[in-house]
């Protein structure tokens, strides 16, 4: 994969991340499409500075779907073996699969997305990365960023 379709393939999971997680069929069309309901609410833009709270002092709950995918990233990032082009195309199919998935709703999603945009950008950094060594440091700022998701949900 060339770098320019990695960085369009990455603009569009963002894209995905702003109106994937709050869509409803619609009978009236195709399978395929969706529409986008309250896509305002639901995806308000979060400062990245903006901290994550806990849900009056418990785990927010992920929904069952999207488990996996946050998993499977985990353990593409553990398992890095120091091919970092690799490693960004797949941590960005599970991201993709991740947005797909979500069908949380409220303050929860809302959270949520306090910890996926910032994680979204690493790894959008990570497949930009032209020197090992950097891009070893960035790895380990994914391990870290895996580590607040297990501080605030479960």
């Amino acid at each position: 994969m060339t770098m320019k379709n990695f960085q369009m393939v990455l603009y569009l999971v963002i894209g995905f991340a702003f109106i994937g997680c709050k869509q409803e069929k619609n009978p009236n069309l195709s399978d395929t499409a969706v529409v986008v309901t309250d896509e305002k609410q639901s995806h308000e833009h979060h400062d990245d500075n903006e901290p994550i709270t806990l849900n009056d002092g418990e785990k927010w709950e992920v929904n069952s779907e999207m488990k996996p995918y946050v998993e499977k990233g985990e353990m593409l990032v553990k398992e890095y073996d120091g091919d970092y082009k690799s490693l960004a195309n797949n941590l960005t199919e599970q991201n993709n699969k991740l947005i797909k998935s979500c069908t949380m709703e409220g303050q929860s999603h809302d959270e949520l997305h306090k910890w996926l945009h910032p994680h979204l950008e690493m790894v959008k950094d990570l497949g930009n990365e032209s020197d090992q060594a950097h891009a070893d440091r960035q790895v380990e700022e994914l391990k870290t960023s895996y580590e607040t998701y297990h501080q605030y949900f479960e």
